[in-house]
């Protein structure tokens, strides 16, 4: 006899995240408060702002190895966006 009610369950799901480092107005804000900010406010602001994407990620199930790479991405991200900004100043 088999068990229908197995057949009947619906597969896992799969939950997929918008990569942090592909949210520009993420990082473009982030890295214009950064640039702003300056000693042990920059580096708290940094800090908070990780933090806080990090247990947001792993708030919506985010595997936490997975978090961590977000972080990682969306920091490289912003200091992209900090080059840039510097650039565009320097040009002026």
């Amino acid at each position: 006899m088999t068990n229908t009610a197995a057949k009947l369950q619906p597969a896992p799901a799969t939950l997929a995240f918008f990569p942090l480092a592909s949210r520009r107005q993420l990082v473009r804000s982030a890295a214009r408060e950064l640039n702003s900010l300056h000693g042990e406010e920059a580096n708290t602001y940094w800090r908070t702002t990780c933090k806080k994407l990090g247990a947001e990620l792993l708030d919506l199930g985010c595997p936490a190895d997975a978090m961590r790479e977000e972080i990682i991405e969306f920091q490289e991200a912003v200091q992209m966006e900090l080059m840039w900004l510097h650039r565009e100043a320097a040009r002026v």
